[in-house]
């Protein structure tokens, strides 16, 4: 009888552990977003784990400067400590755009390591014009942009990306500067590899120290307009976007347990939302 019990209760147990394990191992359901483009990736291993139109071509916002960043620290040796001046034209074109600025001041000195950070935690169009002024090649200003622009636009075709265009350094463009929550989120995995841009990125806030036009000296404070990095454990980057067209878009990415899930939202209706649906898609990631 006794042996009899014991099988019994034995076959309970492993019914009720195969249930239990079930449940514990079973997907976890796919969130919805109010973004109309979503995806998401797992980081190390390219594989997909959400996507909502994912392929449709949207106007990307300052998430356009993710490739900015990324022309720049691709050149051939580059110096993060090269001093750039800053032209009355940079802070001109931020009026004229009524664009997001860094706050740079006509004559000072920044570096370009300097620049990047400015570029990358206020979205300065300022310092993205700064930076493609640099970079481009050609005798004139308007020239530089245009090899610039052209820069950004190979660097996309190098990754294989066929919905994605520019036509501006910062996302402030003519009606083509577009491109994917899928092909948003390649572009921020292969500027992640970079650790200049890492570091960057997942930098809150920031005080640099440049050089005035007299010699002297002047501290720029700089915060990261990303606010999932204050807000949800783990989180790395990676940049924020919005515009007329573009609504709110975030590129963000985060790192818990050796696993990083990227991704990207498009089009959210409000900044709110898109740190909602950037919440959602990196717990989906992370349970997947």
């Amino acid at each position: 009888m006794r042996s009899a019990v014991t099988v019994s209760l034995t076959a309970s147990a492993v019914l009720a552990g195969g249930l239990f394990a079930g449940q514990a191992y079973a997907a976890p359901p796919v969130p919805s977003i109010t973004a109309p483009g979503g995806f998401v990736m797992n980081n190390g291993t390219g594989t997909t784990l959400y996507g909502k139109a994912a392929d449709t071509r949207r106007s990307t916002g300052s998430t356009t400067k993710i490739m900015t960043a990324k022309v720049v620290l691709s050149q051939r040796n580059l110096n993060l400590d090269a001093k750039v001046t800053i032209q009355k034209a940079y802070s001109d074109y931020i009026v004229s755009k009524n664009a997001s600025s860094a706050r740079l001041i006509v004559g000072d000195k920044v570096t370009v390591r300097q620049l990047l950070y400015g570029l990358m935690l206020p979205s300065g169009c300022d310092a993205a014009y700064a930076l493609a002024d640099k970079f481009g090649t050609g005798t004139t200003r308007a020239a530089r942009v245009k090899s610039f622009i052209g820069k950004m636009n190979d660097e996309a075709r190098k990754l294989g990306l066929r919905n994605t265009h520019f036509d501006s350094f910062d996302g402030i463009g003519s009606g083509q500067n577009f491109s994917t929550p899928r092909d948003l989120t390649k572009i921020a995995s292969s500027a992640m590899k970079d650790s200049t841009f890492r570091a960057i990125v997942k930098t809150k806030s920031t005080t640099q120290k440049v050089t005035t036009k007299s010699g002297g000296y002047r501290y720029m404070a700089w915060t990261n307009t990303n606010k999932l990095l204050n807000t949800y454990s783990g989180a790395i980057g990676v940049k924020t976007g919005s515009g007329p067209q573009a609504r709110y878009c975030l590129v963000f990415a985060a790192t818990r347990g050796g696993k990083t899930v990227i991704g990207t939202v498009l089009a959210s209706p409000s900044e709110t939302n898109r740190l909602a649906d950037a919440k959602k898609l990196l717990d989906y990631g992370f349970a997947r």
